[in-house]
């Protein structure tokens, strides 16, 4: 089913799809071994590539997220020969000099989700994988760039806690995750999506706009806030994935993404 031309996929949160942003876009239905995607695959161009765009949460985003079918969104993309896949994401910030508003290329995740299937390998074949560097090198590198056009306040690396939810943290845990963990952002999708597309030697790239101050803050979280910074940031998310997108080369010889699982098997 594999279609070479399809390289380059989008998994993307609410409002970071324009529909006039893909030339001929149709929409097809992958099945998986792993039940239905979030929802349809869109499929078109930009800039004479071929893309491939994925609500994760739903169109009408209507799946928490701890219900997504991260293995079925992963294994369809993949079916569809994509070898790197942009994963654009809202998220809170741990530290004062992370404003709403500023976008974080991540470089690191901590994983404190309890429930999701994170792996392909759950029986017949073992494979470990390195995370070491979980993210694309070159992806990275390439949207440091893109995001600097924007005009907004970029962090070049930064650690994401990525929680069960669909909770926000308590005070405690978000001061925990802050002073214990180090870490800069906290969200709620990341794992296991960046660790799915390791095992499928897809190049995985992380942006997270950032909504708000976590609970550390005095500031209150809620939707509300998020929903409205989401707006401006949407935007922002738009621009960089306009402007990165054709800088993106056809082969991939500034990682090694693609061999994953050369030294992974049991």
């Amino acid at each position: 089913m594999k279609n070479e031309a399809v390289k380059i996929g989008i998994i993307g949160g609410t409002g970071v799809y324009d529909p006039a942003l893909l030339k001929d876009a149709r929409q097809i239905k992958v099945y998986t071994p792993f039940g239905t995607t979030s929802d349809l695959i869109t499929i078109g161009e930009y800039a004479g590539k071929q893309i491939a765009f994925l609500p994760r949460h739903g169109t009408h985003h209507h799946i928490p997220p701890h219900h997504i079918p991260y293995r079925a969104n992963l294994w369809a993309l993949n079916q569809l020969g994509v070898e790197r896949l942009i994963s654009p994401r809202a998220v809170g910030s741990l530290h004062e000099e992370l404003a709403p508003g500023d976008i974080v290329i991540t470089d690191q995740f901590v994983d404190f989700t309890k429930r999701r299937e994170s792996t392909f390998y759950d029986g017949g074949e073992v494979g470990h994988i390195s995370v070491a560097e979980p993210f694309c090198p070159e992806l990275r590198q390439l949207a440091i760039q893109s995001a600097q056009k924007t005009g907004v306040t970029v962090h070049p690396d930064g650690t994401s806690i990525c929680i069960e939810g669909p909770r926000y943290s308590t005070r405690a845990e978000s001061i925990y995750f802050r002073d214990a963990c180090k870490a800069s952002t906290i969200g709620m999708t990341l794992v296991p999506e960046c660790v799915l597309a390791r095992e499928l030697e897809i190049c995985y790239l992380s942006i997270e706009a950032v909504t708000d101050y976590d609970s550390w803050s005095d500031e209150v979280v809620d939707t509300r806030v998020v929903k409205e910074v989401m707006k401006k940031n949407s935007q922002t998310l738009r621009d960089i994935l306009l402007d990165l997108i054709p800088k993106i080369p056809e082969g991939r010889n500034q990682c090694d993404c693609e061999h994953a699982l050369e030294h992974a098997m049991i």
